[in-house]
C-alpha cells in the first residue's frame, strides 16, 4: 500500500504547508497571474482570461496548478504586468491592442454579460469587471458599452509579506466601444500600483472582507435556534412519549388471565411479528454497499468540517477544499468496503467479490456519468470547467492505485472479521402475511415525514451553503456548520426510531429498506429546494451553468441520501441490527422468559 502511504503524506504536507506565506525583498519582482473570466451571475461558467483579446502575450506560459485548483476551474497564466515589491507605478503602459470588428464584438458581448476577471498575486485573488454598461432614456434609448483600459492596483504589506491586493478600474476614462466604427482600431492599456503599510498579520489576511463581492455571511442564529428546538422536541418525543407507549404495550401484552389458556391468547401490534422482524432483507449486496458508502461520506464530511474548524488547511486557498476532498475519498475507501463487506457477510451474503466491486462503483459510477456529461458541455463551450486530459489521468490513477486497492483490502478485512447475525428472536421459515394499513401509515407518508423533518432542521442553513457553492459568498462559519451537522444526524436518528416503531406496530416487518428510504428521502426535499433556489434566489442562466448546477446538485443529493439512510441502520456503526428494533424485541424476549 505504498500509494496510500504516499497519498497520506501528501495530504499531511498539504495541510501543514497552508500556514506558511511567501516573503519578498524590496523591489523584487512579483508574478501576477491572470486566471479566468466569466459572467458575474454564473460563477461556474468560467473561461480563460486570454479568451478575451486583452494584452495576450505571444507565448502563453501557464503556472503549475494543484489538483484542487484545476478542479475549481483555475487556469493561471503569466501576465505582462511588472509588479515590484513596495515599488509604486504610475500610468505605465501595458500594451496596445489592434482590434478587428469581431474582437470588438466579443468584448461588447462580454461586457453586456457582466464578465468579471480574476487575477492572482501571492495566492490573493484580485477581481474586477471587464467594462460597464450605461442605459439611459426610453425614447430615444441610449445604450453605451465601455471597456476599462486602466488597472489601478492597491497593495498592502506587513514587513516582507503581502497582506491584501485590490484593483480599481475607474481612474482613467474608459473606451466607448459603441463609437468605434473604423477598423482596425487601437486601444492602449495602462496600469498603476500603490503600496501601503499595514499592521494586519499575514495569518489574518484571508479573514478580511472581500471588496469586490460585497456580501458576507454572518452567524445566523435563527437557523441554529430553529434546529436546536427541533432536536429537543424530537428527542423529547422519542424518549418520553415513545417510552410511555412501549411501557403501556408491555403492560398490556404481559397481562395473563389465570382462567384463560395461554394458547388462546391473541397478540397484536409489534409483538405479533417477533418471529418475522429479523427476516433478512432483499438485495443484500446493494443494501450493504449503500451502508458502506454512506458511512464513508459521513466520515469524510465530519473530517473536512473538523479540519476546517482546526484551520489545518486554508479553506480560502484556491482549490484546497477540493484537494482535501479527493484525497480523503481515496483514503477512506477502506472504510466503505469494510463496513459493506462486514455487514454483507453477517446477513448471510456469499458473493463477497461482487459486493466489493459494487461498493467501489456505487458512487464512482454515477460520478463518472455526471462528470462525463458536464465535462462534454464545458468542453463544447471552451470553459475552464472542462478538465484537461492530464488531470483526468491523475484522478483515474488515484482511484486505480489507491481507492480500489483500499476497497479490496477493506472488503477482505470486513469479511474475515464479520461475526454471525445473532437476532434476539428466532425467525420462522414461513413469513407472516402483512395486514393492510391506513393511508397515513403507508410507506409514502413515512418517507414524506422522515424526509421533511431532517430537511427542516437544516433548511435555513441550506441557503448559505448554496450561496457559497453557487454564488460569490465566502463561508467561514464552519463551527456553526458542524453544530448543524450534528443536529441533522440527531434529528435523523430520532425520527428513524419513531418511524420504525410505528411501522412495527402496524405488523409490517419490512423495516430494512423502509427505514433507509424514509430518512434518505430528505434528499428529495433538498433537490426541490435546489430547484427553487435556482429559479427564485439566483440569477444563473445559460446552458452551461444549468447543466453544472443540476448535474452536481443531483449527485450531492445522492450522497445526502446515502448519508442519512445509513443512520437508520446504525447509530454507532455496529451492524448487529437496527438499534431500536433490537432493543424492543430484546425487552420482549426478557419478559417472556
Amino acid at each position: 500500500m505504498a500509494a496510500a502511504t504516499t497519498l497520506t503524506s501528501i495530504l499531511i504536507y498539504f495541510m501543514l504547508s497552508q500556514a506558511n506565506g511567501a516573503t519578498f525583498k524590496d523591489k523584487e519582482k512579483i508574478t501576477l497571474y491572470v486566471n479566468k473570466v466569466g459572467p458575474y451571475f454564473n460563477p461556474h461558467e468560467t473561461y480563460h482570461y486570454y479568451s478575451l483579446p486583452i494584452c495576450r502575450p505571444e507565448k502563453v506560459e501557464h503556472r503549475s496548478l494543484t489538483l484542487g485548483e484545476v478542479l475549481k476551474g483555475d487556469r493561471m497564466a503569466m501576465s505582462k504586468f511588472e509588479i515590484l515589491f513596495k515599488e509604486p507605478v504610475k500610468n505605465k503602459k501595458l500594451c496596445t491592442e489592434v482590434y478587428k470588428k469581431k474582437d470588438i464584438e466579443k468584448l461588447i458581448h462580454a461586457i453586456e454579460e457582466l464578465y468579471f476577471f480574476e487575477f492572482i498575486i501571492d495566492d490573493l485573488p484580485i477581481r474586477g469587471f471587464v467594462g460597464h454598461l450605461e442605459e439611459s432614456g426610453f425614447i430615444p434609448h441610449s445604450h453605451q458599452v465601455y471597456l476599462w483600459r486602466h488597472f489601478d492596483f492597491f497593495f498592502e504589506y506587513n514587513g516582507n509579506q503581502i497582506i491584501s491586493a485590490n484593483v480599481s478600474m475607474s481612474n482613467v476614462e474608459p473606451a466607448n466601444l459603441e463609437k468605434i466604427h473604423d477598423y482596425p482600431a487601437e486601444i492602449t492599456y495602462t496600469y498603476s500600483a500603490t503600496w501601503k503599510k499595514t499592521k494586519t498579520a499575514h495569518s489574518q489576511r484571508m479573514s478580511r472582507k472581500d471588496t469586490f463581492f460585497q456580501k458576507s455571511l454572518e452567524i445566523h442564529w435563527l437557523s441554529i435556534i430553529n434546529s436546536i428546538v427541533l432536536v429537543i422536541l424530537l428527542m423529547g418525543f422519542v424518549v418520553i412519549i415513545l417510552m410511555r407507549v412501549l411501557k403501556s404495550d408491555f403492560a398490556r401484552y404481559n397481562v395473563v388471565n389465570d382462567e384463560e389458556d395461554s394458547l388462546d391468547h391473541d397478540d397484536n401490534g409489534w409483538k405479533v411479528i417477533h418471529a418475522d422482524v429479523f427476516r433478512l432483507p432483499t438485495s443484500k449486496s446493494l443494501l450493504s454497499a449503500m451502508l458502506g458508502v454512506g458511512s464513508q461520506f459521513l466520515l469524510i464530511t465530519g473530517a473536512i468540517l473538523i479540519m476546517a474548524m482546526s484551520k489545518m488547511f486554508n479553506v480560502h486557498k484556491h482549490g484546497s477544499l477540493n484537494t482535501a476532498a479527493v484525497l480523503l475519498y481515496a483514503l477512506t475507501s477502506f472504510v466503505a468496503s469494510y463496513v459493506s463487506s462486514n455487514f454483507y457477510k453477517k446477513i448471510g451474503g456469499e458473493n463477497w467479490v461482487w459486493n466489493i466491486v459494487l461498493t467501489s462503483t456505487l458512487f464512482s459510477g454515477p460520478l463518472f456519468l455526471v462528470w462525463s456529461i458536464e465535462n462534454s458541455v464545458a468542453w463544447y463551450y471552451a470553459s475552464t470547467q472542462a478538465l484537461p486530459a492530464t488531470t483526468v489521468i491523475i484522478l483515474m490513477l488515484i482511484w486505480i492505485l489507491v481507492g480500489f486497492p483500499l476497497n479490496v483490502l477493506g472488503g477482505i478485512f470486513g469479511k474475515n472479521y464479520a461475526t454471525s447475525f445473532n437476532a434476539p428472536c428466532r425467525t420462522k421459515n414461513i413469513s407472516r402475511e402483512i395486514p393492510p394499513v391506513p393511508w397515513y401509515r403507508s410507506a409514502p407518508i413515512q418517507m414524506l415525514i422522515g424526509g421533511f423533518i431532517p430537511f427542516s432542521a437544516v433548511s435555513v442553513e441550506l441557503y448559505y451553503i448554496f450561496a457559497t457553492t453557487w454564488g460569490h459568498e465566502q463561508y467561514t462559519l464552519y463551527g456553526i456548520l458542524f453544530v448543524v451537522y450534528i443536529i441533522l444526524l440527531s434529528v435523523t436518528v430520532c425520527i428513524s426510531i419513531a418511524l420504525t416503531y410505528f411501522q412495527l406496530s402496524s405488523e409490517d416487518y419490512r423495516w430494512w429498506w423502509r427505514s433507509f428510504n424514509s430518512t434518505g428521502s430528505a434528499s428529495v426535499f433538498v433537490f426541490v429546494y435546489a430547484f427553487f433556489y435556482f429559479v427564485k434566489r439566483s440569477n444563473m442562466t445559460g446552458t452551461l451553468q444549468t447543466f453544472e448546477f443540476f448535474g452536481y446538485t443531483l449527485l450531492a443529493c445522492y450522497v445526502f441520501y446515502l448519508m442519512l439512510g445509513v443512520l437508520c441502520k446504525t447509530c454507532k456503526l455496529e451492524f448487529k441490527s437496527c438499534p431500536d428494533v433490537n432493543w424492543i424485541h430484546q425487552q420482549d424476549r426478557i419478559r417472556e422468559i
